[in-house]
């Protein structure tokens, strides 16, 4: 997998050899213009976000149908007007279970973002535990309707639940793939709690895929956008020493590997959401300091981070790692 838009080109010399997870399966994206597989109904939280609305666009594409499954119909429906989405049905609540009892299959990207501006002094403790239930609440109720449509006409085959590479902690010098520990911080505790939710789904019925995604990278969104502001203000640069591996992928591999997740039944359990090479932070910042024109000479100073990111910018800095923009789902 790699960036399939040339705005921003990672290129290591070598692959490199800690800190990142790999994963152990070779996975063969098929095209999914050229596929044979029946139209599905997909049903999706999170749609409105940086990764769902290109997934609703690329089931779209195929001629699926897609009921968006949404806290805040308004929203879902200046995202998704009907005039250019009408193979799109937006639920609110109340009819969420309706909609999974008539799914082919069920993605879950729900979560509040990490990034959110916060204080620690005042609201740490309240954030983070929103952070876990905003993720593992919606896990327990979509995996609820999914265990309770064994009567329905139709009813979902496979879930696709994202978590993400949080769970294996972080590290200059380790590999993780998908058999590896869990780690010990904050992070590695809400995707623990979240894929365990996730698990409880009735796997004999149900095809289950957990996807750890790493840092998303796209144009219009993601942890780019969390980052292009600090360079543009001249005070982009790495996070501490700037040796942490960045373990990326582009918006569209993700997409692609979330579609074949739903049509490929070899895809099951747990599967890294990561490119094969990651870079380090360091070689991430310089490369995007020439794609905008600015340098990226020094570590990004903690009141341009939180310009960006308000007070939350100082659990970046003490994790000393960017990874705290994973779970920015939404």
């Amino acid at each position: 997998m790699g960036f399939p838009t040339p705005f921003l080109q990672l290129k290591p010399k070598q692959p490199p050899v800690g800190g990142y997870p790999r994963s152990r399966r070779h996975m063969h994206l098929r095209c999914a213009l050229n596929s044979e597989n029946p139209p599905m109904t997909v049903s999706i939280t999170g749609a409105t976000g940086f990764i769902g609305r290109r997934l609703v666009q690329k089931l779209l594409s195929d001629d699926h149908k897609v009921f968006v499954l949404t806290r805040s119909a308004t929203k879902a429906a200046s995202v998704f007007p009907v005039s250019t989405y009408p193979g799109v049905t937006i639920a609110e609540q109340g009819d969420w279970e309706a909609c999974v009892r008539g799914s082919s299959a069920v993605v879950n990207l729900a979560g509040m973002p990490i990034s959110t501006k916060w204080s620690p002094e005042v609201h740490s403790p309240l954030i983070k535990q929103e952070i876990k239930r905003s993720r593992v609440n919606v896990t327990s109720k979509v995996v609820k309707y999914i265990n309770h449509a064994g009567n329905a006409d139709v009813q979902p085959s496979v879930f696709v639940s994202a978590t993400a590479i949080g769970y294996y902690g972080t590290s200059e010098v380790h590999s993780f793939d998908e058999s590896s520990p869990s780690g010990n911080d904050y992070l590695a505790e809400v995707c623990r709690e979240w894929e365990a939710t996730a698990r409880q789904v009735n796997q004999q019925d149900v095809r289950l895929v957990l996807l750890r995604i790493g840092v998303v990278l796209g144009k219009d969104g993601g942890a780019l956008a969390k980052m292009i502001p600090l360079f543009m203000m001249f005070a982009g640069g790495p996070l501490g020493t700037g040796r942490q591996w960045f373990s990326w992928i582009h918006l569209d591999d993700l997409v692609n590997l979330i579609y074949e997740s739903l049509i490929n039944p070899a895809y099951k359990g747990v599967i890294n959401g990561t490119a094969p090479n990651p870079v380090r932070l360091s070689e991430l910042c310089q490369q995007l300091g020439r794609v905008v024109g600015r340098p990226s000479w020094l570590p990004v100073p903690e009141f341009a981070l939180k310009a960006v990111l308000g007070e939350g910018a100082s659990v970046v800095i003490n994790i000393s790692s960017i990874t705290v923009l994973l779970l920015s789902i939404q």
